[in-house]
């Protein structure tokens, strides 16, 4: 990793400057900033040419959106990041040499060595308030691997599967609009022949597929998923195969995780050990119909899990099903928690 320089901590607050601010993710970064406390002097909206200029309320008052392109990250403490992989790209350059933080929420620097990537619930050793880049992991990632750091520490893991049932929202407020859109019509009697998003019409219909297909025969989405795993679990031994599958839900995601522990764990033990953990919340303890869905997580911080069981085909198997609000923990909620431990971080190092 790179030779990183301290940012230094103000009593006062953090300069925050939230790229990619009129999307999505960004709205909920503004409502996670607002919702966590994080200490804030000076923050920043920025967006591109096409919303520069205009104004968003927010609880710091009434700002006026900045040129991305034009942006000065001078005197920044933490640019929070979400307008795509390249303006990520493009800008990390005068971010670093700015001396800001940049916490990224796309794709640009998962891979990177150099950076880490970080669940602040399962890794968040890693957060430092210094200059450089901490990548925030893709959605479905974030909410699985708070569920396996619990079951690894606690009886050990040894092969992950996993298949996602992913909202259209994970492609950002476009892919909510091609769902609706594409729902309008095809109750009107004019399904598309084709999305304008995603790999299919997605209206009435589900998806095995999420990004482009490589020729391992995985998609982009499923090898993301897998790398990612290993990376933030520190675990290269993990054996992680996943399948991504797109759905016409509006928001939250929703996985089925099969995996095989080094030791027997009974179904009321794993539960105990999922609900324990921070972040995650095992809704269908007492009553095993309350099972959570898409809708019920959505709006919610915690990760949601249910359907706990034996898996009778493998020794030491276990199923279950999580669900996450993928613009929240799956992304503004988890790089926002990022932020507030980097800057609780140059805190206690002056105390």
């Amino acid at each position: 990793m790179p030779e990183l320089t301290p940012i230094p901590y103000n009593p006062l607050g953090a300069h925050v400057a939230v790229v990619g601010a009129t999307g999505a993710v960004g709205r909920e970064i503004l409502h996670c900033l607002d919702a966590l406390h994080l200490p804030i002097r000076e923050i920043d909206l920025v967006a591109s040419s096409r919303s520069a200029g205009k104004t968003l309320d927010t609880p710091w008052g009434t700002k006026v959106i900045q040129d991305a392109a034009k942006f000065d990250f001078k005197g920044v403490d933490i640019a929070l990041f979400s307008a795509g992989k390249s303006v990520s790209l493009e800008l990390a350059p005068k971010v670093l040499a700015a001396g800001a933080l940049m916490i990224d929420n796309t794709s640009a620097f998962r891979r990177d060595p150099d950076w880490p990537l970080v669940v602040p619930e399962v890794n968040g050793d890693l957060i430092e308030l210094k200059s450089g880049i901490i990548a925030n992991p893709n959605c479905s990632t974030i909410q699985m691997v708070l569920a396996l750091k619990a079951l690894d520490d606690a009886v050990g893991i040894d092969d992950v599967r996993v298949v996602t049932y992913q909202s259209c929202s994970g492609a950002g407020q476009k892919g909510i609009e091609a769902l609706l859109e594409e729902t309008r019509a095809s109750l009107d009697g004019c399904r598309p022949a084709a999305s304008k998003v995603h790999a299919r019409t997605i209206a009435f219909d589900v998806v095995p597929q999420i990004g482009p297909l490589l020729d391992s025969g995985n998609t982009e989405e499923e090898e993301k998923m897998m790398f990612e795993t290993k990376k933030i679990l520190r675990r290269e031994d993990l054996r992680v195969s996943a399948t991504c599958v797109r759905v016409p839900v509006l928001r939250s995601h929703s996985e089925v995780v099969s995996l095989v522990t080094r030791k027997p764990v009974s179904v009321q033990e794993a539960q105990t050990i999922l609900d324990e953990m921070p972040g995650l919340r095992v809704t269908d303890m007492q009553n095993p119909g309350n099972y959570p869905t898409a809708v019920q997580a959505e709006g919610l911080f915690e990760t949601l899990v249910g359907r706990v069981r034996i898996d009778p085909v493998a020794k030491n198997g276990l199923i279950f099903w999580i669900v996450s609000d993928n613009l929240l923990k799956g992304a503004a909620l988890n790089a926002v928690q990022i932020a507030c431990a980097a800057w609780n971080h140059g805190r206690n190092g002056i105390n």
